[in-house]
């Protein structure tokens, strides 16, 4: 359904630092591409599996903000993964958000989640749904 999701920053270096630790435990080897537009904003591209995310300073040159109510998802591939994504994400500049990570029962299902907040307050959520 997506082809790609975009986050703006205000320091993308650190945005790097994070998105890269991060992506990197699901899997997501190696540097993004890095691109400067010819308005002169910087961006890093991640791209796996057909999807991409953007990483971006806002085009019109105002501070980024996150989306309230906004979350972007990351499937992982077990209750392990969901754990390392957040922690990779605490140790680059994230913070912890919602509760810690751990096992969830609710009526759509037991999952595996963890929340955590990029260094620019975009809403990060890694999940594993057992089978």
């Amino acid at each position: 359904m997506f082809n790609h999701i975009m986050v703006g920053t205000n320091d993308i270096e650190k945005a790097k630092t994070f998105y890269s630790a991060v992506l990197g435990t699901l899997g997501l080897a190696g540097d993004p591409i890095e691109h400067t537009a010819d308005s002169g904003h910087k961006r890093l591209f991640y791209a796996h599996n057909g999807g991409t995310l953007c990483v971006s300073e806002p085009i019109n040159g105002k501070p980024a903000t996150f989306a309230n109510g906004g979350t972007i998802g990351f499937r992982c591939s077990s209750a392990e993964q969901v754990k390392a994504f957040h922690d990779a994400g605490v140790a680059h500049g994230g913070t912890t958000d919602e509760d810690p990570p751990g096992l969830r029962e609710s009526s759509m299902g037991a999952m595996y989640l963890s929340y955590v907040r990029d260094p620019d307050g975009n809403k990060l959520c890694a999940i594993h749904r057992p089978d």
